[in-house]
Parts: structure tokens; C-alpha cells; sequence
């Protein structure tokens, strides 16, 4: 809504044709309390097989995320308790992000007799050959490092319980619309998320450093949204594009003021202190910057290399043929 009053809006979200095809999908690996689901699951984790209609599928209903957060914690420890199966369909869970909660609501949770918790995705997306488009495996990954995070704040507290730091990915099998599923480690994810966590900034602290009055009530007039969302420092990257809903209103902003982030974090990490496109272009130029700095150094060079060119493919389109040269 933001990003829309400010006359930036983002079009983000799946086609109604995907979603739809995504929510039957999901449909067909719950159904018949998880049966197809938990087959998976022993089939690429192993351990003891599910015995069929055994399974318990706590009702996780309850008022507002705050409620399905507790609701959902409940049920954990009573089916960890309990010492069999248990099936939760959308548990709701919270995670401290910046000082506040945050609520996340993983596809499924199965609870596995020996008290050990799995993290379940269910993606559209298609296992050609038992192999998935990398760059969306690794989305999956960090998602579920997420939900993996919080579900140890629940296990710490709830005996007998351990988190599994292997999720099961369900996906498509080739063409078709039956499930199969690969096992995700994410270890790896869960350890940059969790340092990446303990690095943000408190809202509090943010709050603090904002000029008094300072409101993102997108009823407000474009004119105060735009002074607001300015007074926060925004550090753009094209990356945001897929993520961030005010990513199109920053591009804006990181254009009109020459920086070189706006071309990718890999450009900005190799041009060092040069953090403008007009001061790379002057220190290419020899205008400005330091002889002696490696980065103005290789820009010098490669400014030279491109006249070098460029004068070459002159004089050859000189030495040309009339018709050749026109041709070219």
C-alpha cells in the first residue's frame, strides 16, 4: 500500500492460474491425513514408516497470529509428548526480528515419535530427472532456515525435542502432478540467518533516529510519504526487485542520485570508495581520484584499452571498401 500511494507500486504475486495449481498440489500431498506426504518422508529420511491412519493432525485454529503462534507451540509439545506422529497443516510461528516478533507459517511440521521436528515445502516448481532449478532450491533453503529458527525457540523449551536441520522439499515429480520429494540440509542457511538476525538494527533504535512526526500512513499526501520513507537510509540493490515491495520507489531514488549500487552489490564491491557513476567515469577520464588506487588504476587501463579499440575499428572501416565499409 505504501509503495503504491507513493506512485511506485510493485507487481508482485503469482498468477491466479499458478496459485491455484499450487494450492491443488498442496492439496493432493496432505490428503488423506498426510499419508502420501509421510511416505516421502520415510522414504528419504528413513526411520520407521507412519502406520496408516495413525497420525494425529492437531486443530492449530485459534484468534490471530498471536493465538495460532501459541496454539501451534501447544500442539508441538503435546504431540512430542505424546510419542507418535503428528501432521501440522500451516502451524503459525514467531521469530524475534529487529526486536519484534515476526509471524511465520511454514506448508508443515511433522512430529516424529522419537520427538525429532521436520520442516515440510511444498513447491510448485517441477524435479526434472529428481533435480530442481538450483536458484530456487536455494530460495527454499533459506526459507526453511527461517522456519527452522523458530522452531528451536519452541524446542528449547519443550523436552525430549530437536529440530531437524534436514527439511523435506516437495516438488512435482518431472511433468506430472504427482509428489516427490528431496531432502534439503540447511545447516548452512540457518547459520547466515541467524548471524544475519543478530546484526539488524532495532526497530527501536530506527524509530529513535527518525524526525519527530515522521508517519508512513499511506493516507498521508504523496509529499509526506516521500519525506519519510527519505528520512530512513535505503541501501538498494537490484536484488530487492524480488523481494521488497518499496523496490521500484528505491531504484527511482538510487538512479536519480548517480549510485553505482543501482548496477548490482558485485559492481559496488569492486569499485571500493567510488560509490557514483559520474566518479567512476571522472576517474576513468583521469579527472579525479588517486593514481595509486588499484581500483582507479584498472579503470584508467581499461578507459585506455576501449579508446585503443575504438580507434583500431576506425581505422580499419577507413581502410575499408567503399561497399564493405557501408556494409559494416
Amino acid at each position: 500500500m505504501l509503495a503504491t500511494a507513493l506512485g511506485s507500486p510493485a507487481p508482485f504475486g503469482q498468477s491466479q492460474f499458478a496459485f491455484m495449481r499450487g494450492n491443488a498440489f498442496e492439496a493432493k500431498v496432505k490428503a488423506d491425513g498426510g499419508t502420501e506426504l509421510l511416505r516421502l518422508m520415510y522414504e528419504r529420511l528413513g526411520g520407521s514408516p507412519a502406520p496408516a491412519g495413525d497420525v494425529s493432525t492437531p486443530d492449530l485454529s485459534a484468534a490471530g497470529p498471536e493465538g495460532r503462534a501459541a496454539r501451534t507451540a501447544l500442539a508441538l509439545r503435546e504431540a512430542t509428548a505424546a510419542g507418535g506422529w503428528a501432521l501440522l497443516d500451516h502451524p503459525m510461528l514467531a521469530l524475534e526480528v529487529a526486536g519484534s516478533p515476526a509471524y511465520l507459517e511454514p506448508d508443515a511440521v511433522v512430529v516424529h515419535p522419537d520427538g525429532r521436528w521436520t520442516v515440510v515445502e511444498i513447491k510448485s516448481f517441477p524435479m526434472i530427472d529428481a533435480s530442481a532449478d538450483a536458484a530456487k532450491v536455494g530460495a527454499a533453503a533459506r526459507q526453511a532456515a527461517v522456519y527452522v529458527l523458530a522452531l528451536e525457540r519452541v524446542a528449547a523449551v519443550t523436552e525430549g525435542a530437536e529440530v531437524g536441520h534436514r527439511v523435506l522439499l516437495v516438488c512435482p515429480k518431472d511433468f506430472s502432478n504427482l509428489p516427490t520429494a528431496s531432502v534439503v540440509d540447511v545447516r548452512k542457511q540457518r547459520a547466515v540467518t541467524r548471524r544475519q538476525l543478530t546484526r539488524l538494527t532495532r526497530i527501536e533504535d530506527i524509530a529513535d533516529a527518525l524526525p519527530e512526526g515522521t508517519t508512513f500512513d499511506p493516507a498521508c499526501s504523496p509529499q509526506e510519504l516521500e519525506s519519510a520513507v527519505s528520512s530512513v537510509t535505503a541501501a538498494y540493490a537490484p536484488e530487492c526487485l524480488a523481494a521488497c515491495e518499496l523496490a521500484f520507489h528505491c531504484r527511482a531514488r538510487s538512479r536519480a542520485q548517480g549510485a553505482v549500487a543501482t548496477l548490482g552489490r558485485s559492481v559496488r564491491g569492486e569499485l571500493g570508495g567510488l560509490t557514483t557513476v559520474a566518479g567512476v567515469l571522472a576517474a576513468a577520464a583521469g579527472k579525479e581520484g588517486d593514481p595509486a588506487d588499484p581500483t582507479v588504476a584498472a579503470l584508467r587501463r581499461a578507459a585506455d584499452l576501449r579508446a585503443d579499440a575504438l580507434e583500431s575499428a576506425a581505422a580499419l572501416r577507413a581502410q575499408a571498401p567503399e561497399g564493405v565499409a557501408a556494409c559494416r
